[in-house]
């Protein structure tokens, strides 16, 4: 299993407050609690939310019920929980596209995850895959370096969207190999891959539990995986920072926040629910099978890791020129 692999002193997020005598006494509302969710049923969002759901709810002893907010990448059901009153009654799952990503290419949301929310527990994480065509003359990542430095601006690059995570891994790995490659948005990643199945697109950062099935047969070959440990759903495949790009990092990454204000006894308990779900063994190999690599860390340590994130993606915005679109 996969820990959290950044620093660990809290840098940005709202900060959990000491804890008073009154707010010993807080409780989770005596109704269901609503875990709101920005995508629509059938996603990886609504996946992870109704798998960790009952186990939540359980150690709370509350009904934990996952409401759909679906539109805008997440971005109206995290306006809405940013606006929830602060009484632990409304839990957000949200992917870093929303918390992070968003944020970082200057779109005008209505709310900042460093204010707005307090980080409770990571969920998981999401690794890609660097696929390439077959027909490519690549076996690896170094050797993908140096063809593609001998053709700058050759080689195209495809991803499911412009300002998407595939986009900005794409984005991330000619920053730091300093290499040129032409972005290719498509209108999803189903019709990305089918291109570059077709040989029409050279590569692409697809998400590991697409594009994996794919590579294992035979339809495009697979060159690194974009975490710095390799998954567990794929540990023949080496990470791209040790095939080449040493540092090298990109993922869609889930976790657990809750409106800023609510009492730091009950993101305790929220979190301690969280990360005892995620670490009972049957909900571990589902994340697995999903593609989601199970992740734990404190409170402190997810806003760290989600401040990082953000400063990360930010820093690429501006030296890549991106903005939202």
């Amino acid at each position: 299993m996969v820990k959290l692999s950044r620093r660990t002193a809290i840098a940005g997020l709202t900060a959990l407050p000491l804890v008073s005598a009154s707010a010993q006494t807080a409780d989770f509302p005596d109704r269901p609690l609503r875990l709101v969710v920005g995508f629509p049923p059938g996603g990886p969002n609504d996946l992870l939310a109704r798998l960790i759901a009952p186990g939540i709810g359980e150690r709370l002893k509350r009904t934990v019920l996952v409401e759909n907010r679906a539109g805008a990448n997440g971005e109206i059901a995290a306006a809405s929980v940013a606006k929830a009153p602060a009484d632990g009654g409304v839990i957000m799952l949200g992917s870093n596209g929303s918390t992070t990503i968003a944020p970082a290419l200057s779109r005008n949301v209505p709310y900042d995850i460093r204010t707005d929310f307090i980080a409770v527990a990571p969920v998981g994480i999401n690794p890609m895959l660097l696929v390439v065509r077959n027909d490519l003359p690549a076996r690896n990542v170094a050797e993908l370096l140096t063809l593609v430095r001998a053709q700058p601006g050759k080689l195209n690059g495809a991803s499911a969207g412009a300002g998407g995570a595939t986009h900005l891994a794409l984005e991330l790995f000619k920053s730091m190999g300093r290499v040129d490659i032409v972005h290719v948005p498509y209108k999803g990643g189903g019709p990305a891959m089918v291109d570059l199945m077709a040989s029409q697109v050279d590569l692409y950062f697809g998400g590991l539990s697409t594009a994996l099935p794919h590579a294992k047969a035979g339809k495009m070959r697979a060159l690194g995986q974009t975490l710095q440990v390799r998954s567990p759903a794929a540990p023949d495949i080496p990470t791209i920072a040790e095939a080449g790009l040493p540092g090298y990092e990109a993922a869609i990454s889930y976790g657990i926040f809750v409106p800023a204000g609510t009492p730091a006894v009950l993101v305790a308990r929220l979190h301690d629910a969280v990360d005892a779900t995620i670490r009972s063994p049957e909900i571990s190999r589902r994340f697995t099978e999903l593609g989601a690599d199970p992740q734990f860390g404190t409170p402190a340590e997810f806003a760290t890791y989600v401040a990082d994130d953000l400063a990360k993606w930010a820093r690429l915005a501006k030296e890549a020129g991106l903005k939202a679109e």
